[in-house]
């Protein structure tokens, strides 16, 4: 199936980098005032998870013209997978967040250390990749 997509435009670009990055810097800004990092890890991973998906709608922009749109995240990664060069280690990269985004923000029982590393990790490759495409 054909992935739901927008075109993008200067603005879409510039208004999802512009998330991207506001979204990590608040995830940082909270995680360096908490007491105890496991404290804050869901609201630590869901502010990463969001800046992932922005970051990665920047460079499907970049690089294909569009980005997903629509309720199927599994559609974001198949789109982020078209991008060349390294389409399968951003699409990796994102289907890691978005894997943890149930238990970050719907789910009782909170994220663990390794989720919170393998985040981070995560969207920083995003974001690098995105920064590195952004015109």
């Amino acid at each position: 199936m054909t992935p739901r997509t927008t075109t993008c435009t200067q603005a879409i670009k510039a208004g999802r980098m512009r998330k991207a990055e506001q979204f990590a810097d608040a995830a940082e800004t909270i995680r360096e005032f908490a007491d105890h990092e496991a404290d804050i890890g869901d609201a630590y991973v869901t502010l990463l998870i969001h800046a992932g998906i922005a970051a990665a709608d920047v460079i499907c922009c970049e690089a294909l013209g569009e980005h997903a749109h629509g309720e199927s995240h599994t559609d974001a990664v198949e789109l982020l997978r078209r991008v060349r060069p390294d389409g399968s280690d951003l699409g990796i990269a994102l289907g890691s967040l978005l894997g943890a985004k149930t238990r970050a923000g719907y789910s009782h029982q909170p994220v663990n250390k390794e989720t919170r590393v393998r985040s981070t990790r995560a969207v920083d490759k995003l974001l690098r990749a995105a920064r590195d495409r952004y015109r």
